[in-house]
């Protein structure tokens, strides 16, 4: 079966979404709920940095890069979930199963890169201060931006042009939320073994590298102002804590579901929650609490509209 449209399977059946009417309206709620604090969150944040022009330096630029892509994550699964919820069918068909796996390992990479690029932003404000901003110029960070976009898109097409090859003659039911390379692979009607060592060894290192990557910038970043001084390292910690944080909340689902190809179905299903749902509608969050100059920036926002109220 030499490619896509050669696939005897047409559609995928999602039994993860098969459930009691009970269950499916309590999914339907909190799903519904976390996606919309994940776009009005997300975009608030985009909004901020667009129109504050106190926020138009480097690290804010891409911190509404990654609200953006927050966004994006988010609605490659989680709308068609809530509209599956309140179908019979749980089903999408496989052209759309590659299409939403393609999005999601895209925005995957983009957001990898992105985090690695607000690290070394991080370090070079407080390494070197005195050449910040010539060295996270305008041209420097869009390249950061079109970096993310290209590591996204091959990373994602070096699974998918294997993938749309193997061949699909039967089985079509995932017990999952939504299609993943790790999943596809084991409906195919061959030994998906080594298959499944392509994806360890291209989403499952690239996270764990990435990951281990930036809590080496972080350390480092925090040894040097220790170094410089000790009474400086907390403020550091405090600065640098939201950043790690997302690290965190980001990385931990990505290695389980593909450093550990074949987790339980119970974990895979909260695993999906945290990646696709939580962590984008807590990033904003995490960001307004940690965050000084965004938290004046809402208070300037606030007394315009004040203002202008009694104007």
């Amino acid at each position: 079966m030499g490619g896509l449209n050669d696939s005897v399977v047409t559609e995928i059946v999602l039994l993860a979404l098969s459930c009691s009417w009970e269950k499916k309206l309590f999914l339907i709620l909190i799903c519904s709920l976390l996606y919309l604090g994940v776009i009005l969150g997300n975009l608030f944040i985009l909004f901020l940095v667009i129109f504050d022009s106190h926020l138009h330096s480097p690290m804010y630029f891409l911190l509404a890069n990654l609200s953006l892509i927050d966004v994006g994550l988010s609605s490659t699964t989680v709308p068609k979930i809530i509209t599956d919820l309140l179908n019979e069918y749980k089903v999408i068909s496989f052209q759309s199963c590659m299409t939403q796996i393609c999005f999601i390992h895209i925005i995957g990479g983009v957001e990898m890169v992105l985090l690695i690029a607000m690290a070394f932003d991080r370090c070079t404000a407080i390494c070197k201060p005195l050449h910040y901003l010539n060295i996270m110029n305008p041209k420097i960070c869009v390249s950061f931006v079109i970096t993310g976009w290209v590591t996204g898109v091959i990373h994602a097409m070096s699974q998918f042009l294997f993938v749309i090859n193997l061949p699909f003659c039967g089985p079509n039911k995932v017990d999952s939320f939504y299609c993943d390379f790790p999943k596809i692979i084991k409906l195919a009607c061959t030994d998906a073994a080594k298959f499944e060592f392509i994806v360890t060894a291209n989403s499952g290192f690239m996270s764990m590298g990435t990951f281990f990557l930036l809590i080496l910038s972080y350390s480092f970043i925090l040894i040097t102002v220790w170094k410089r001084s000790s009474g400086e390292l907390s403020k550091a910690f405090v600065t640098l804590s939201a950043h790690i944080t997302v690290v965190f909340l980001f990385f931990t689902p990505c290695m389980f579901l593909y450093v550990w190809p074949s987790p339980p179905p119970s974990i895979d299903k909260n695993l999906f929650v945290v990646d696709f749902a939580i962590t984008p509608v807590l990033n904003p969050v995490i960001y307004t609490l940690r965050n000084k100059d965004i938290r004046l920036s809402i208070k300037r926002l606030h007394k315009k509209i004040s203002n202008s109220k009694f104007c």
